[in-house]
């Protein structure tokens, strides 16, 4: 299960993720990316209460990335040791902006 929560402030974004982004659940997300992004220019995805990340997770990320290089920037803040260690194995740490 993946519950996300959206605060906005004008052109500002943060999604904050709890539970497993996994491929069940990265259809929500990448749903909720592409229904909120539009106008967005500091898109953040707080990683505090995530527990895991698939590959299917990976790329709404990577997707989402992509679409904010256009338009703005990306970061993810909050990454705890378990998905790092994903991020740093599927070389996601070079793509992402990790804080």
């Amino acid at each position: 299960m993946l519950n996300i929560e959206k605060f906005s402030n004008g052109s500002e974004l943060t999604m904050a993720l709890t539970g497993r982004l996994d491929t069940t659940t990265s259809p929500d997300l990448e749903r909720d990316l592409r229904d909120s992004i539009d106008g967005i220019t500091e898109l953040t995805i707080d990683m505090g209460g995530l527990d895991y990340i698939s590959s299917a997770g990976l790329r709404v990320l990577l997707s989402a990335q992509k679409i904010m290089n256009k338009q703005g920037a990306m970061k993810v803040v909050n990454v705890n040791a378990v998905i790092m260690q994903i991020f740093n194995v599927t070389g996601f740490s070079q793509i992402l902006d990790i804080q």
